[in-house]
């Protein structure tokens, strides 16, 4: 036994005193706030700080100008992104006082809780409108269909009213022209420093695609890209904030430090998605389209979110381009932001399954898992079928507003379905088990982000799904969760089949009501998600970045 010497002693009793302080200051702050500054606090609480750096040690001066140029592109991004998802920062952050409330409107882009489906926060400000910024907020969904107006299901146009209170389209490289035309010289600018050809091309394309709204180019650039060390995925890509119709692409910003290692290691599995695709279980008219033979894994760093990707819950993951041309031409890109899935990882999904998860299977929770299921689910949205079989276009049109939530609940469950046979094929050697284990654990972490995110919801109807064919049994006991690994398979292939049916008939009415029936926490499993707020496991991530935290200043 080591002896406790009189320093020693010294030293712990006035480590122990200098804590019993803290604690004591520390209530006596919270006595003294208001009970809205309380609560405020706690919606802060729900989300831990992460600092957003990487190795750029292995960069050349001009690459790290460069970088600092791409950052100022993503920061353009993120202004375009306030006024698509709320109107006008400034009005609102200056009349907040509440320091806390002006953080969390940052963090959610507006007076919205992201993570509370939308609960509005700010005294005076109405539920959020279902289509943001992109449409009139008066404007109905009969109203949009009944008029005849080119170009108005575009990605890339808002919709207005006219001096006579007609609905007119408003292209995007219009109504942002100020800004997209500083973040396209930025591009350019960049562009000179670059030292990969391709990435070269491709900023100079990005930088047009802005000022015209034409992106096609400029993703099979990025598509033919491959030995590139940094990368930015900037531009109005998902669709996640129109939830009137899901049909308006909202400004975002990812810049990316590749990991050329990791990313060599996953390049082998692109050359199964024929493969898979042809093995889906779901009908064989369901599964006609090839998946692109060029489609890409990768792993990266992330050192940069601006706009879309930055509010609320954070994006471990990314799978582009969008454009359905684009995946049957080249195929997709799948993104791993390994340092942001670390992050989370380590502070929210192993404290969720010390809680939720029964004993004797945690052993089975690994960062491997967790980084080849989200792998995979990337992977798998360039599975099943994009224009359906039914005369209706593309699913995301036919499916409107339901479009995004189910074709990330496609990505889980095929995510899940390919990881089997690759297992089943030797080409993943890690247990089996490993991999369901941490499936259900991130269940529980991703349906935190609430109703109002397609992730959150595509996480309910899956979790309602696999608990009535019994894919896992709750030990009311203990608390904790088992996973019943046969059943668990059954309940992947039978929800990949309604999955994949309803994209391919664009069933909207079909999609509807699976939404209203299981899209939606039932009381047994608010009670568990309740019990982690209560332990103060954080919900998302809140992140330090930029030049200066890179040390680029």
């Amino acid at each position: 036994m080591k002896k406790i010497t009189g320093v020693s002693l010294f030293i712990f009793l006035v480590a122990l005193f200098s804590c019993h302080v803290n604690q004591d200051r520390s209530q006596k702050e919270e006595e003294r706030l208001t009970p809205e500054e309380t609560l405020m606090q706690k919606n802060l609480d729900k989300y831990v700080t992460v600092k957003l750096t990487a190795d750029l040690s292995h960069l050349s001066e001009d690459q790290k100008k460069m970088i600092g140029l791409l950052i100022k592109v993503g920061e353009i991004m993120d202004e375009i992104f306030w006024k698509q998802a709320y109107g006008d920062k400034t009005d609102l952050i200056t009349r907040i006082n509440d320091p806390r409330t002006k953080k969390f409107a940052k963090i959610n882009y507006g007076p919205w809780d992201r993570l509370d489906n939308n609960r509005p926060f700010v005294e005076g400000i109405g539920p959020k409108p279902a289509g943001a910024g992109f449409y009139p907020v008066d404007m109905t969904k009969e109203e949009f269909e009944q008029s005849d107006l080119p170009g108005k299901k575009s990605l890339y146009t808002l919709i207005r009213r006219d001096n006579q209170d007609n609905l007119v389209v408003v292209p995007y490289h219009q109504v942002f022209s100020e800004e997209v035309k500083k973040a396209a010289r930025l591009l350019r600018e960049a562009a000179v420093l670059a030292e990969h050809e391709g990435f070269r091309k491709y900023l100079n394309l990005r930088a047009e695609a802005l000022l015209t709204d034409e992106y096609f180019e400029s993703d099979l650039a990025w598509m033919d890209m491959k030995s590139n060390k940094i990368d930015i995925i900037t531009g109005p890509i998902e669709t996640y904030e129109d939830r009137l119709f899901g049909y308006k692409a909202a400004y975002e910003t990812y810049v990316l430090i590749k990991d050329m290692e990791w990313s060599e290691r996953l390049s082998k599995y692109t050359e199964f998605l024929p493969e898979l695709q042809a093995g889906l279980p779901v009908a064989d008219r369901y599964k006609l389209e090839v998946p692109g033979s060029e489609s890409q894994l990768a792993a990266f760093d992330v050192i940069y979110y601006g706009g879309d990707c930055n509010a609320g819950s954070k994006t471990i993951a990314v799978n582009l381009p969008n454009d359905e041309k684009v995946q049957l031409e080249k195929g997709t890109r799948r993104s791993q932001l390994k340092n942001a899935m670390r992050a989370k990882f380590d502070k929210i999904l192993l404290p969720i399954a010390e809680e939720l998860i029964d004993k004797d299977q945690r052993k089975y929770i690994t960062f491997n898992a967790f980084f080849s299921n989200t792998m995979f689910h990337e992977v798998a949205h360039g599975l099943g079928i994009k224009n359906t079989i039914t005369g209706k276009g593309t699913v995301r049109e036919a499916l409107k507003e339901h479009a995004a939530a189910l074709e990330e609940g496609k990505a889980d469950v095929l995510g899940l379905y390919m990881i089997t046979e690759l297992h089943r094929k030797g080409e993943i050697r890690e247990e089996l088990m490993s991999f369901y284990t941490t499936f259900m654990a991130s269940i529980f972490r991703s349906v935190r982000f609430g109703a109002s995110s397609a992730h959150g919801k595509a996480n309910m109807i899956r979790f309602n799904y696999f608990q009535e064919m019994g894919a896992f049994a709750k030990d009311n006991h203990t608390g904790t969760y088992k996973v019943n690994f046969e059943k668990m398979r059954q309940a992947m292939n039978s929800l990949s089949d309604n999955i994949l049916t309803l994209q391919g008939d664009g069933d909207y009415e079909g999609v509807d009501a699976l939404v209203k029936e299981s899209g939606h926490i039932k009381s047994g499993l608010q009670a568990d998600l309740d019990k982690l707020a209560r332990k103060g496991i954080p919900v998302d991530i809140v992140f330090e970045q930029g030049s200066e935290v890179l040390g680029l200043n």
